[in-house]
């Protein structure tokens, strides 16, 4: 891995939900991806109001991790299963990054998950039993049915990419935030 950078932008949470939220079409893809990969406390269904969620805040922090990948490392070509276990490992590295959006939450503000949980090896809501970590797990974005293939495009100035045909892509891009000054 080249590097790390870190991109952060404020917005009004009014603007944020009324260009790039959409629960309804976000949280069915939500459900496809849990019926595909498990069952995960931070994706939907939720027991609370997600619209009355963000409308409870002004101010929406968003931070995103943009990875980038030396030449080596664009160069290489990996078998599926090689590829799943390099893409994995950054998955488990989102918990790391995370450590800055906890250091931005007070009792006036909620941080937002890179991505969905990644915690625990398994999450317990496939097994019907409560979360382990209700004080570490947060909510992703897209969860709570935000665009964030549009957000990053149009406030970074990224697309998001994917890794294809045994080769990572340029870049990752994990995205998270921080909802707050609350209402």
């Amino acid at each position: 891995m080249s590097e790390i950078k870190k991109l952060m932008a404020d917005v009004d949470v009014e603007e944020y939900y009324e260009k790039y939220v959409d629960f309804e079409k976000f949280s069915k893809l939500c459900m496809e991806e849990q019926e595909m990969l498990g069952y995960n406390w931070s994706y939907p269904p939720f027991d609370f109001d997600v619209d009355e969620l963000w409308h409870s805040y002004n101010k929406l922090k968003l931070i995103a991790f943009k990875i980038e990948f030396s030449a080596d490392e664009l160069e290489a070509t990996f078998t599926d299963d090689q590829l799943k276990m390099v893409l994995k490992r950054f998955e488990r590295f989102k918990v790391r990054l995370m450590n800055d959006i906890y250091a931005l939450e007070d009792e006036d503000s909620m941080g937002l998950f890179l991505g969905k949980c990644t915690l625990c090896m398994r999450c317990t809501r496939e097994f019907g039993m409560q979360c382990k970590m209700p004080l570490k797990m947060r909510y992703p974005i897209e969860a709570l049915g935000g665009d964030v293939d549009k957000t990053v495009e149009d406030i970074f100035g990224y697309k998001i990419i994917y890794a294809h045909e045994g080769r990572l892509p340029e870049y990752l891009i994990f995205v998270g935030g921080l909802l707050y000054d609350k209402k």
